[in-house]
C-alpha cells in the first residue's frame, strides 16, 4: 500500500508577503551595522621617535 502524503496547510502570511512582493516588490537588502564596540580609538597618541634606542 501507499502512503498518503501530507497535505501542507497554508501559512496566511507567508502568502500575504508573497503576493505584496508581486505588486509592491521585493524588500531592500538589510544594511549590516558595524558594530561600535570594535571601533578603533579616535586619538590615538603620536609615536615619538626619541633618537635613543638602536
Amino acid at each position: 500500500m501507499r502512503e498518503q502524503r501530507i497535505k501542507k496547510k497554508i501559512d496566511r502570511a507567508k502568502e500575504a508577503r508573497r503576493r505584496a512582493r508581486g505588486t509592491v516588490g521585493s524588500p531592500p537588502p538589510q544594511r549590516v551595522i558595524p558594530d561600535k564596540r570594535r571601533k578603533p580609538p579616535r586619538h590615538k597618541k603620536p609615536v615619538i621617535d626619541d633618537g635613543y634606542s638602536s
